[in-house]
């Protein structure tokens, strides 16, 4: 089931509430993006980055390797994609990485994972991949929340918005389908609703 899908991690905002990259902060001796991506139970992973992406470099050098070529990192494959116009937002990020998966002639499900949200355990991403429907979103008390899972059909449309649209959002985008395509897998994980945008949450979420 793992080897069927990729997770798509998006840090290429400009984390101006935190007032650092949200994956160099450190976390259980580690930075939080490789934790993010040791606790994926899959094997392919692409990184959107933007407007940080230098310091995650000098952090991290072996991410720059991953632009051209796949980097191995706890037996899973990375890749890294630039957002060159990270300016408009998170979306111009997702599309920037789906381009480059799309040009690799993939034809896997992809999972869509924010930085400031946490990787969920094993058992409970298990549900959101192991549910069929072109869009599957986790939910918590009748809350939506990430990592949201999309198959190909689906964020293979996402291409063909341009980045100025007003309507160049995922949560629009998933809106405007049938609601007969859109799965909710209930989690038992509040992590799914978690924004670590600030110093403060950090703090909250480590303590």
């Amino acid at each position: 089931m793992k080897k069927e899908i990729i997770l798509i991690i998006l840090a290429g905002g400009k984390s101006s509430r935190m007032g650092f990259p949200k994956g160099l902060l450190k976390y259980n001796n580690n930075f939080w993006l490789l934790s993010q991506i040791e606790n994926f139970i899959g094997d392919d992973i692409f990184i959107g980055l933007g407007f940080d992406y230098q310091l995650y470099f000098d952090a991290i050098p072996w991410l720059k390797k991953a632009i051209e070529t796949p980097q191995k990192y706890q037996q899973k494959k990375v890749r890294v994609v630039i957002n060159k116009t990270p300016e408009f937002g998170l979306f111009s990020t997702l599309q920037s990485v789906l381009k480059v998966i799309e040009s690799t002639k993939y034809k896997k499900e992809v999972l869509i994972l924010p930085i400031d949200i946490p990787m969920l355990k094993k058992s409970e991403l298990e549900k959101i991949i192991s549910t069929k429907n072109q869009i599957v979103i986790p939910t918590y008390k009748n809350k939506n929340g990430h990592p949201v899972k999309l198959t190909q059909p689906f964020w293979k449309s996402l291409l063909e918005l341009n980045i100025t649209d007003k309507n160049a959002r995922l949560d629009i985008q998933i809106k405007k389908r049938n609601a007969s395509e859109i799965s909710l897998a209930e989690i038992n994980d509040a992590s799914i609703l978690k924004n670590l945008n600030t110093p403060k949450d950090w703090q909250a979420f480590n303590s």
